[in-house]
């Protein structure tokens, strides 16, 4: 029996003195699995990506990374937990502008002892390892001491994957990261990182207003699918 990366039972989540934002039975996502969700603004897609990494609580059910209950943990065991299974590719890629291309991606790596043994057994070194996943992403060698915020629009977003890949986290969440990407660059990007996710056996949690995408994944979901606050009550 596969064993489900994530799996969230009667989960519910209101924001202060607000209806009910959030209210999910069921949902899971296996291990090396790629899923594509989509949903309109608004409809809680990012409150459910905060939920997942642990930046807020649910107001009741479970949510379980691994195995781990996250609703269970201290918000310090919590971040630790995030920052060592879960890499995050941004829609505005959330790169550190005055530092150079291999320090943004070698960033998890100084807070996560374990994505940074990670990175050296499999590479030799945290150094080579950012290298080794630019390359592999497509960005040229020379560009490693660049400053982040010299490089294109593209090139930045292949920055940002290679920070959320290194040290092989067990899983990638992706917010709108080819908004800002025509079709060609998108395509390019996606198989791009589905080749690096499939190397080291990460899922992908990716999310997306671009419904042309859904095809290229394992499944696609719609959160209102899920999410029965979304959904007008029977009277």
């Amino acid at each position: 029996m596969t064993t489900a990366l994530i799996e969230l039972t009667d989960l519910g989540f209101a924001w202060p003195g607000q209806d009910e934002l959030l209210d999910i039975p069921h949902f899971h996502l296996q291990r090396g699995e790629t899923l594509f969700l989509k949903g309109p603004s608004g409809s809680g897609k990012t409150t459910l990506l905060g939920l997942l990494g642990g930046v807020q609580k649910p107001g009741r059910g479970r949510i379980r990374l691994l195995g781990e209950d996250l609703a269970t943990l201290s918000a310090a065991r919590r971040d630790r937990f995030r920052v060592d299974h879960t890499g995050y590719i941004f829609q505005q890629f959330n790169l550190l502008p005055f530092l150079s291309v291999r320090d943004n991606v070698e960033l998890p790596c100084r807070f996560s002892r374990l994505r940074a043994e990670r990175a050296a057994q499999r590479y030799g070194s945290v150094s080579e390892a950012a290298g080794k996943l630019l390359e592999h992403l497509g960005l040229h060698p020379e560009l490693l001491e660049r400053r982040a915020d010299s490089l294109s629009i593209g090139q930045q977003q292949r920055v940002a994957a290679a920070r959320a890949l290194i040290g092989q986290p067990e899983l990638v969440i992706a917010d709108e990261p080819t908004s800002a990407l025509d079709a060609d660059a998108r395509q390019a990007f996606l198989e791009l990182l589905f080749g690096e996710c499939r190397d080291v056996g990460a899922s992908l949690l990716f999310v997306s207003h671009d419904q042309s995408l859904a095809a290229l994944f394992d499944r696609s979901l719609s959160l209102g699918e899920l999410n029965r606050a979304s959904k007008p009550q029977e009277v």
